[in-house]
């Protein structure tokens, strides 16, 4: 599977993870089951899932190295009884999930897209599910809304998608009991700019991420230790799921992939690496006031590392120069990335993991512009040179000693 099937086909986190799974099994991963017992071998490699999170790993003893990214993004997401019909219309009561730049998802085609809960033979399944047609969020006229083009205000509640004419229904057949649904935008990526040069599409923060990880980790055979692809959902929205970063998912599955003492597995902890892959804020050419002055990421500049002072990424001196070290040795161009001082910081997933799994962190992505938008836009260069370089961190060894690191 290739970056824009991917991109055009992960409508939603449970779509993103089966595209995952058929890239692992495609590559020869064999998937593990959280209910069974693990009988793990050296050099083996396998996946494990929890709702829309996907972890892969190739097994070996030694450190950890891991990459985590987000397969989420900023949406609607329908309720229960989403279904409002007048004399005319039939609307989608949803409300925002994270938060995105809600003006760019009107007039354009979204789609419904999630998973349905079917009830089959007595047994309660799972599956994921896009709708076979689009629906639009229309816009009030600008004769009946003079003041649109000066200042935009969104209602969740009461600016709903429109489904149809008359009255609707959803069409997800008789048998389902459940759903988690959403509107998503339904856009191919396409290239733009006189070279090409230019990626714009929806999703691109993270899946972007998820699939150079899982491409880096597939790809490259690592010297020794286990490498890691953790593909979790919620950031958006904090995390806060059963599957997502703030969950016990993660250190239960790295519990039982070290398969050590409490005391051991503390000491492989303190000698392992985690890249917590999320995407940056590139220089906009329209608003370079919105950018640090003397920490400008740009579109083409290569991987970005990202810090902040107050600890929303997790990027340290020590984590910064091994990661640094790493990329000048495998020619790998990087370039670093600050807010405005007087700005508000985002925030990844590495954090939320420091208190899940206490391991030493750096916060990597890609600048794009128009993060959160129903399109976002990144350079296609920058992606081989991630690759490139999440390659070279499943092949290196790099060991920490408290305040001091080799890396090999």
């Amino acid at each position: 599977m290739d970056l824009y099937k991917f991109l055009s086909t992960s409508y939603t986190a449970y779509h993103a993870v089966e595209n995952a799974q058929a890239m692992l099994a495609e590559a020869g991963f064999s998937e593990l089951c959280e209910r069974d017992g693990w009988q793990l071998r050296e050099g083996g490699k396998y996946f494990v899932k929890r709702g829309g999170s996907i972890v892969a790993f190739r097994y070996g003893e030694g450190p950890l190295r891991i990459v985590a990214s987000h397969t989420d993004s900023p949406c609607f997401k329908l309720k229960e009884n989403a279904l409002l019909s007048d004399d005319n219309f039939t609307r989608l009561n949803a409300e925002p999930y994270g938060g995105g730049i809600w003006h760019t998802f009107m007039d354009r085609p979204l789609r419904i897209a999630g998973r349905i809960v079917l009830e089959e033979e007595g047994r309660l399944c799972t599956k994921t599910y896009v709708s076979p047609y689009p629906i639009v969020l229309p816009s009030l006229a600008i004769h009946q809304n003079r003041e649109v083009n000066e200042k935009f205000s969104f209602n969740a509640q009461t600016e709903l998608a429109l489904l149809g004419l008359g009255k609707q229904q959803l069409g997800l057949g008789e048998h389902v009991r459940a759903y988690d649904l959403f509107l998503v935008p339904d856009a191919a990526p396409f290239e733009s700019g006189a070279d090409l040069g230019l990626l714009s599409s929806p999703r691109l923060d993270n899946l972007t991420s998820v699939f150079t990880s899982l491409s880096a980790l597939i790809e490259a055979a690592p010297a020794h230790g286990t490498t890691v692809a953790a593909c979790l959902e919620a950031e958006e929205i904090g995390s806060r799921t059963y599957a997502g970063a703030g969950s016990d998912f993660m250190r239960t599955v790295l519990t039982r992939m070290t398969q050590k003492t409490e005391e051991e597995r503390a000491r492989l902890f303190a000698q392992s690496f985690l890249i917590s892959l999320d995407n940056a804020h590139g220089l906009h050419p329209d608003h370079p006031e919105a950018c640090d002055p003397s920490n400008r990421t740009k579109l083409g500049g290569g991987v970005v590392i990202k810090g902040h002072a107050g600890g929303a990424y997790t990027t340290d001196s020590l984590t910064s120069a091994v990661i640094k070290t790493l990329f000048d040795r495998a020619g790998v161009q990087y370039q670093t990335f600050y807010n405005r001082s007087d700005a508000r910081s985002g925030s990844t997933l590495g954090a939320i993991l420091f208190a899940e799994v206490g391991i030493p962190s750096v916060d990597l992505g890609l600048a794009q512009l128009a993060m959160h938008s129903a399109v976002e836009t990144m350079a296609k260069a920058d992606l081989p040179v991630l690759q490139k370089g999440l390659t070279a961190f499943y092949q290196s060894a790099i060991t920490l000693e408290g305040s001091s690191a080799v890396v090999e």
